[in-house]
């Protein structure tokens, strides 16, 4: 007798199939009232009625698939003989199917809390980040429970996977009936094994890509396919995914003079592989030692519009408001990702995004030409100091093979901690342990580049009670609030050591705290504050004109006169801000210049859109302009070569090493 509620083409086989037939109900139901709370969480910043409609099919579809997949444990079980088909199934494997489909039902619940609130952090379904999640468990679930209220939110999914149970009880004592023979059985599991790699081949992630909107995008995607998607693809292959010239000397070539700068000259010009340049410096004499210390700090997701001088009008940044206008600000700096660990690889790499992981994260990432590197052989020491644990997105491992010195959590005495939460030391206590190493290595004459990155600016924004108006654990705008509060005291002491005169200060964002827009790489979501301080070293003014973060080093380098040799992509903006910024996602890059946005995507496409800096949040399709495709194409093919190839290492390929061969065919390091 068929079964109402199991899968019509499984109707002719047996009652077996009743338990799955729900489980799919459950997980299909689940996805839309996920959908649709999404769409409502939306609320005025929903997409346009016929893109919604468009989000909602393909999602359906997307849900489909990942089902098909999902349901591949719990259809292992229809396959199990049992004792005799002709009898009931025993005690074991009722226990046991009866346990796994309680688990798949709180499993799913708890899914759709934790898009929820995945969502509400990002504004987008699982990405990268997730990815990230599931690898650091401890700083995560840490994380989580400080900032959300578990003790709501787990009898939630408790109550909810209990729900869910109930629905899928009469399935399951439908399924424990006398069965079907092997063969039958047999057929059935064929359709089920064999449908998920049907559909795989039919839809791809980019399958029915919602071009019209990036928020309809998102919503039309499932969170768990999207969740293995990204898992899949952490890194791609720039050649083979997207516009690339026909060999890698033609995009290098191309390159050479986009490097080029005034005072620069390469020191192997008849090289196309070798990108070094030579920067003659302000100093009069080339070998002599820049003598200025330097303290770079990095602030956690410091968009630009938290700031007054960029439009905000709660007056959270009045330290920096003031610091501003006695420094060298840059007042159209742009980000080159979303993420602090492509954050890190601009500023110390001064390379553009290319597409994946983070360098950071990547394999064979040591001893590359880097901001540390430079300092090193000018004379400093150099450090990276962070408050959190930094094997956390591999910082320690990157910045130890980099020239730093490393100093994280795990170096705090608990004498030195006033206040920390599992994301990290408060920025106080970041700062205070800078000042202690900065006398160190005073003492002992040894000028030092420190680097430090703050962490209260991140959920779940707490910080010692008393500094600031804003109550901890109320919301960003009061780490923001704290975090103004703690570099503003950290100059203020730092004016009391004899190094301070000695001193230049650089402070400046990661990221931005958002990235979700009305399009995949929404430009304003990028434009953070920056600044060089050094009273009577660095004249105060106002540099405006597009530049990147990758621009800042090398500016810093030319403001302490230092004469070096350069690979470095970014360029010293004292002469003129170079006009372009490189901005992207995981997946899409982009070339920012003269009001055009060149977005370079997988299967070699490219999008283009109108933008205009004073007016964020409209950006309008174009078609590309061939110029701009030909420079993104060499600024990114150029990137991805060098690095992959060895030849961005500070000492050029590793000796011994068959270095990947300059006309895009496959070999040396991947």
């Amino acid at each position: 007798m068929p079964l109402p509620f199991a899968p019509w083409f499984l109707w002719p086989f047996s009652a077996r199939y009743a338990a799955l037939g729900r489980l799919l109900i459950l997980f299909l139901v689940l996805a839309l009232a996920l959908r649709l709370a999404l769409l409502v969480l939306l609320a005025g910043t929903a997409p346009a009625p016929a893109a919604t409609l468009a989000a909602l099919m393909l999602g359906t579809a997307y849900d489909l698939v990942t089902a098909t997949y999902w349901l591949l444990p719990f259809a292992l079980l229809t396959v199990v003989p049992r004792r005799r088909p002709t009898r009931p199934a025993g005690p074991v494997f009722r226990a046991f199917a009866t346990t796994l489909y309680a688990l798949g039902a709180t499993v799913l619940i708890f899914n759709v809390v934790a898009e929820w609130l995945f969502w509400d952090e990002f504004s987008v379904r699982y990405n990268f980040i997730a990815v990230d999640y599931l690898v650091y468990t401890t700083e995560v679930v840490g994380n989580i429970r400080e900032s959300y209220p578990l003790q709501w939110l787990l009898p939630v999914v408790a109550l909810g996977g209990l729900a869910g149970y109930f629905w899928l009880r009469p399935g399951l004592r439908a399924s424990f009936q006398p069965d079907a023979a092997f063969p039958r059985r047999g057929a059935a599991a064929l359709v089920l094994f064999g449908l998920p790699l049907l559909l795989t081949a039919l839809i791809s992630a980019d399958t029915g890509r919602l071009r019209s909107s990036a928020t309809a995008d998102e919503l039309g995607h499932n969170g768990i396919y999207q969740l293995f998607a990204a898992f899949r693809n952490n890194q791609l292959d720039y050649n083979s995914f997207y516009r690339a010239e026909k060999d890698d000397r033609t995009a290098l070539r191309h390159l050479r003079p986009l490097l080029a700068r005034t005072g620069e000259a390469f020191t192997h010009p008849q090289d196309l592989t070798d990108i070094t340049r030579r920067v003659v410096g302000a100093a009069p004499d080339s070998a002599r030692r820049p003598p200025s210390n330097v303290i770079w700090i990095t602030v956690e997701s410091l968009s630009a519009d938290f700031l007054t001088r960029y439009g905000n009008t709660q007056r959270l940044t009045p330290n920096l408001d003031t610091l501003l206008d006695r420094s060298m600000a840059f007042d159209d700096l742009y980000a080159t990702g979303t993420r602090t660990i492509r954050g890190l690889e601009a500023l110390t790499l001064c390379l553009p995004p290319t597409p994946g992981y983070s360098i950071v994260k990547r394999p064979h990432n040591d001893g590359l030409f880097s901001t540390g590197a430079v300092f090193n052989g000018l004379g400093y020491r150099s450090r990276f100091l962070y408050g959190g644990y930094g094997y956390f997105d591999n910082m320690n491992d990157f910045f130890g093979k980099n020239g730093f010195l490393v100093t994280d959590r795990a170096d705090f005495g608990k004498e030195e901690i006033m206040f920390a939460n599992n994301w990290g030391v408060c920025d106080e206590d970041l700062f205070n342990k800078a000042l202690r190493v900065a006398d160190g290595d005073a003492q002992r004459g040894q000028p030092f580049f420190q680097f430090l990155m703050t962490t209260s600016n991140h959920r779940p924004f707490t910080y010692p009670d008393g500094r600031i108006d804003i109550p901890s654990h109320s919301g960003r705008e009061g780490a923001v609030k704290y975090t103004d509060f703690a570099i503003a005291r950290f100059l203020r002491d730092a004016r009391r050591h004899p190094w301070f005169v000695n001193t230049v200060f650089v402070v400046i964002a990661d990221h931005c705290a958002s990235s979700a827009g009305k399009t995949d790489v929404p430009f304003e979501h990028y434009h953070i504050p920056g600044l060089i301080y050094a009273p009577g070293r660095v004249a105060p003014r106002r540099v405006s004109g597009l530049m990147s973060q990758i621009d800042v080093a090398p500016t810093l380098l030319g403001l302490l006169g230092a004469a070096y040799d350069t690979k470095f992509f970014g360029h010293d903006v004292q002469q003129a801000p170079p006009g372009r910024a490189f901005i992207g996602t995981y997946q899409q890059v982009g070339l920012m210049r003269d009001g055009h946005l060149t977005i370079l995507a997988p299967k070699r496409k490219v999008d283009a859109y109108t933008y205009d800096l004073t007016r964020p949040g409209e950006q309008q399709p174009t078609p590309p302009l061939p110029a701009d495709v030909q420079d993104a194409v060499a600024w990114y093919q150029g990137a991805y070569w060098l690095f992959n190839s060895g030849h961005y290492r500070a000492d050029g390929p590793e000796a011994g090493q068959e270095a990947r061969p300059v006309d895009g065919t496959p070999g040396g390091r991947r």
